[in-house]
């Protein structure tokens, strides 16, 4: 049974940064890449960073490049995501997806204010 477990969220002031957990269990982690989404109150999920199976290649969304890294222990079957120089604009409740199985974390929630 596939499972995504996020941790690592909370609240930020502007300019802080934050790491995002995702574990995963329940398929061979390390044969597929993994997403970290994020939904925003009254705002479409959208896709923040992807990384493929080994780590070699990764994808960010225009908003988050070089200032979001995606990266993954495939010892761990755990994925990241660091967030430095966080915005206002990044508040949203942060999702781990596994395309392959079309599965979704909980979800962590991440505010950032002053």
């Amino acid at each position: 049974q596939v499972r995504l477990v996020e941790s690592g969220g909370g609240l930020v002031q502007p300019g802080g940064s934050l790491r995002l957990s995702c574990v995963a269990s329940g398929f061979t982690f390390s044969s597929y890449g993994m997403s970290w989404y994020r939904q925003a109150p009254g705002k479409e999920r959208e896709l923040v960073a992807g990384i493929r199976s080994l780590g070699a290649i990764t994808t960010y969304a225009d908003s988050v490049k070089g200032r979001f890294t995606i990266s993954r222990d495939n010892g761990k079957n755990t994925v990241y995501l660091q967030m430095n120089s966080l915005k206002p604009e990044d508040t949203a409740v942060y999702y781990c997806y596994a395309r392959a199985f079309l599965y979704w974390g909980q979800g962590t929630q991440v505010t950032v204010s002053s």
